[in-house]
């Protein structure tokens, strides 16, 4: 089968193309034919191994020479322990741990799988699961009337995070790079910042702060926060992150503020409901662009580079 492999950490021109061999399932895993795998963040950090965090399990070399996690297609084949699915059904998931989205068979765990929702393509289904719940869980307590602003909301998380905390009945202040505040707009964003030329933490006050690439210092997030207010980070630089679990944790309990990093819960128990509400209409699915097998270099750039106005996919369909 045909996959993008690496075998060192740098910049996409270390991907290359490659046959190698059809892997099989153990006894709880599932064999995918994949059709659609979505790029997130994740994917571009593990390419770098920048942070350093995204090198676990592989600290001089990638522990997993294919990327992409978020992968939707059809079983091809199943473990004799799994119970769940049988060759020939829709499945979709966040293959966090195996990995192998960039390629044309992966490997994954049944527990991180779900049947996919018959209306829903299966590019449209591989965007879900890992930027769909951490919007949902990094927007939740936002009410009616609250002012919450997202940091980095240009992207695949963000989008959906504009749209989940508008149905909560927020106020919602979208922060990206100015050739994304038309598109903030678009999805629902009352105010739009361009974090190039404005500093975000000295308006305000919010009362929810999602920030999606935390590398600003935790007095200056306190400081944008309204009393009671909260302040969750979803991945950034080793060093914001730690300062939020230590300094920030400790003075925002001084202050009246909760500063944290957002534990991300994954699993179908946590992204079904995202795809439910995008089924039912309630959640628009924003595809930036669709990219093929040979162009993942290309499609992880867009992503990391920071120039995706939503989720980008690469098709195999």
């Amino acid at each position: 089968m045909r996959a993008v492999v690496y075998d060192r950490y740098g910049p996409p021109d270390v991907l290359r193309i490659e046959d190698v061999p059809k892997p099989s399932p153990a006894a709880r895993q599932v064999l995918v034919k994949v059709a659609a795998t979505s790029v997130n963040l994740s994917d571009w950090e593990t390419l770098r191994g920048s942070p350093l965090y995204s090198r676990i399990g592989g600290l001089r070399a990638p522990a997993r020479r294919t990327l992409g996690s978020d992968i939707a297609g059809w079983v091809d084949a199943v473990g004799p322990a799994v119970t769940r699915f049988r060759p020939g059904d829709e499945v979709y998931g966040d293959n966090l741990t195996l990995k192998g989205g960039f390629a044309e068979y992966a490997i994954a765990p049944e527990p991180v799988l779900a049947h996919k929702p018959a209306v829903l393509s299966f590019a449209e289904a591989s965007t879900i699961p890992q930027a769909g719940v951490i919007a949902r869980q990094g927007t939740d307590g936002a009410g009616p009337g609250q002012r919450v602003l997202i940091n980095g909301a240009g992207g695949g998380s963000g989008a959906f995070a504009i749209q989940l905390a508008k149905r909560l009945g927020a106020q919602v202040t979208g922060v990206d790079n100015a050739g994304k505040l038309d598109f903030m707009r678009s999805v629902g964003a009352d105010n739009v910042i361009d974090y190039r030329s404005e500093d975000f933490t000295r308006g305000g006050p919010y009362d929810l702060i999602l920030d999606l690439v935390a590398h600003r210092s935790v007095f200056a997030y306190r400081r944008a926060l309204a009393p009671g207010g909260r302040y969750r980070c979803v991945g950034g630089s080793v060093r914001a992150l730690l300062r939020v679990l230590t300094i920030g944790s400790a003075a925002g309990r001084l202050t009246h503020r909760r500063l944290g990093v957002l534990a991300v819960r994954e699993g179908p128990t946590y992204f079904e409901p995202v795809a439910e509400l995008c089924v039912a209409g309630e959640l628009t699915i924003h595809i930036d662009r669709t990219f093929t097998l040979d162009e993942v270099p290309e499609a992880l750039a867009r992503v990391g580079e920071g120039r995706a106005l939503g989720k980008v996919v690469v098709s195999l369909a």
